[in-house]
């Protein structure tokens, strides 16, 4: 999980908290609809924003009926373990594919559907080809769970959302604000920074292009962007998905200030400072007092409010993932999960909820409510294990099958397992 391809990315429409269910096999027609729409997107935008074709092959897979539609003629060979479960690039009979799941497709909206098909078409065509990623995204901005972490975002997108609605020296004033907002947050929390930049670069360049190429004009586009900064905020969980709100909202106004930056923008760029290049500005001076223009006395009311709750949660969790028993897979492999709702439980990990896929040499990891992922990313948690042999143990919604030469050995505390290498 330390790089893009095992940090799977938050569906722009699951972020905005609309998620229904649809328990029914991929419908052909359909998926081959969405194709078809995606595929006039791309061609209608051309090589506007990349200089290149965003579009490529596409997979739309459910994992219950392990019903599928593609868009080009299946490969031979086994299907990816992993379709249905994601929505991420992937490799399969040697070409790397979009992939998606149904159900997300299938409920949300035409216009947000076909954001989620663009942001992986980006992350499987465009991305990779320029090397738009950023190293360190395997750490997670764990800061942003916090009560000023989160207070600082919701004021930083507030301003960008202004921003997008004005043009001139009005704008100026919000994005002023918007760098002051960004910049006391990564004053409190100066190890997050870096984590941050890396999640905008690799997810919000995504959003961005989803939400730009979507839109049938700019107007449209602003529009978008406003409406996930708006409804981003209602977001359980900001940790993984902060990207998808203020990727498109700096991508649309580095547009309209410096025309040519996505031909400039590199991996090691960071979206706010190329925007205060582009208009040669500085954060305001006063980000305290700023924050009283954007509803600041009401946001710290409300996140003081969420903090109360977020601790009865996190002593739970707590209690199941760190006091144990827990069974410990240290260095992992390719982990792929949903990470809407994930909780940070500070000094110790992520938890990440929902169906979570994990397989490395030593051996297969499969779980259904929960598995912390460390702070480092070096190993992963899952509460309350039974052994059944030397190989397998399991728990409450989840099983681990060790590969040959592996075992699960009894951990430092009673009660504890872990996986390792066979003497």
């Amino acid at each position: 999980m330390r790089t893009r391809a095992f940090w799977v990315a938050i569906l722009v429409y699951l972020v905005a908290g609309h998620a229904q269910l649809a328990m029914a096999q991929v419908d052909q027609q359909r998926a081959q609809e969405y194709f078809k729409d995606v595929q006039a997107v791309c061609e209608r935008e051309g090589l506007r924003l990349w200089r290149m074709s965003l579009c490529g092959p596409m997979v739309i897979a459910d994992p219950r009926t392990q019903t599928i539609a593609t868009s080009q003629p299946e490969p031979d060979g086994p299907r990816p373990r992993v379709l249905g479960i994601v929505n991420a690039p992937i490799e399969w009979g040697g070409v790397t594919w979009a992939a998606y799941m149904w159900d997300t497709l299938v409920n949300a909206p035409p216009r947000a559907r076909t954001e989620i098909l663009l942001h992986e078409l980006f992350h499987g065509v465009v991305q990779r080809k320029l090397g738009l990623t950023a190293q360190g995204q395997g750490l997670l901005p764990e800061h942003l769970d916090a009560i000023d972490g989160r207070y600082w975002l919701r004021l930083e997108w507030r301003a960008l959302a202004q921003a997008l609605r004005e043009s001139g020296a009005p704008r100026n004033a919000a994005v002023r604000d918007a760098l002051a907002f960004r910049q006391a947050r990564h004053k409190l929390y100066p190890a997050g920074a870096e984590n941050e930049r890396a999640l905008e670069i690799n997810e919000g360049l995504a959003a961005y292009t989803g939400t730009a190429a979507a839109a049938e004009s700019a107007a449209g586009a602003i529009a978008g962007a406003i409406d996930l900064l708006t409804s981003g905020e209602t977001a359980e969980s900001f940790v993984r998905t902060f990207a998808y709100m203020s990727g498109p909202a700096y991508g649309l106004l580095l547009d309209a200030s410096s025309p040519e930056w996505r031909g400039r923008v590199r991996g090691t760029d960071d979206l706010a400072t190329l925007l205060a290049s582009a208009l040669t500005i500085q954060p305001a001076a006063d980000a305290a007092a700023a924050a009283a223009r954007y509803g600041g006395p009401e946001i710290r009311a409300a996140e003081e409010q969420r903090e109360r709750g977020r601790q009865e949660r996190l002593a739970e969790l707590r209690r199941q993932f760190v006091d144990g028993p827990v069974l410990v897979i240290r260095g992992g492999g390719g982990g792929m999960s949903n990470s809407m709702g994930a909780v940070v439980i500070p000094g110790s990990g992520t938890v990440f909820f929902g169906p979570y896929r994990l397989s490395g040499n030593w051996g297969t990891l499969e779980a259904e409510k929960g598995v912390l992922v460390t702070s480092d990313g070096s190993s992963r948690v899952v509460p309350r294990p039974v052994r059944q042999d030397e190989r397998t143990v399991s728990g409450d919604g989840w099983a681990v099958k060790t590969a040959p030469g592996w075992i699960v050995r009894d951990g430092a505390r009673p009660g504890d397992y872990e996986v390792v290498r066979q003497p």
